[in-house]
């Protein structure tokens, strides 16, 4: 007798809106004695309903932890949004971001937007590849930061991929997610990673491309019922993964892809 078999759910970021002051202060008050300020309420509650929902592979932040990140960052004038200074990294309040994630589970992800989607331009190195190997010598720093503190590894959004950061810094704790790729995207991402993320409308095109990579996990963006039976007729179920990246203000999408998340066998 055919039965429904849950597909594994893996989150690649939520976007969540700002609090009201009342939320924030009250959230702040339960936290104290770590940096509790927006940008920790704001990943705190990325992360809290993937874990209601029960993701597999639940993963904290979003391009909105672009904030965070520049303030980690020494050497920026942030009003312009340029460096004019040499880039370097102060850590400590990725690890007080890092032990709150944790806290909530062990081995959660985090996602930052890439270098490129940060919006800086270079002011002081005057030189294309100092500047490449500055910034991403300095997301290299942070993310082995918070991966010493407990999070599990890094996903990595653009929409406007750069080959140099991919080739600098995908691997098997850093995955770059383009959340609207096109073909020139999936392929430049295959190049790079043998896992791929796409959506129901590019599964037949990145299925085509990929006979020319080694892909052997595909992350199924808001898979429908035909999505996952176009992927399942082309790769084993333990190849395929149920994907979500939240960008709308909704307590049911993590609870919809679970129970979206299906196959019969």
């Amino acid at each position: 007798m055919p039965k429904e078999i849950p597909l594994t759910t893996r989150a690649l970021g939520t976007e969540p809106g700002k609090p009201d002051l009342s939320s924030l202060s009250e959230w702040i008050s339960k936290h104290r004695g770590i940096q509790a300020d927006l940008m920790a309420y704001r990943l705190d509650a990325s992360l809290a309903p993937e874990l209601a929902a029960g993701i597999s592979f639940p993963c904290a932040g979003g391009l909105f932890y672009h904030e965070r990140i520049r303030e980690c960052l020494t050497g920026l004038n942030n009003k312009q949004d340029t460096a004019i200074g040499e880039i370097q990294v102060d850590s400590a309040v990725l690890i007080s971001d890092s032990i709150l994630v944790t806290s909530q589970k062990n081995e959660v992800w985090c996602a930052f937007p890439a270098p490129h989607a940060l919006g800086i331009t270079d002011k002081y190195y005057g030189d294309d590849d100092e500047w490449y190997e500055a910034v991403t010598g300095a997301y290299r720093i942070m993310m082995r930061t918070m991966r010493d503190a407990g999070i599990g590894g890094h996903v990595l959004i653009d929409n406007t991929l750069d080959e140099r950061e991919i080739s600098a810094l995908a691997g098997k704790k850093v995955f770059f997610f383009s959340p609207s790729p096109g073909k020139k995207d999936l392929a430049l991402l295959m190049e790079y990673q043998r896992q791929i993320a796409v959506g129901n409308r590019m599964l037949d095109s990145a299925i085509d491309l990929a006979n020319g990579y080694e892909i052997n996990r595909w992350i199924v963006l808001n898979p429908d019922k035909e999505g996952i039976r176009f992927i399942l007729s082309h790769c084993d179920p333990d190849q395929v993964v149920a994907g979500g990246y939240c960008t709308v203000e909704s307590g049911t999408y993590w609870k919809n892809l679970v129970d979206s998340a299906v196959y019969i066998k």
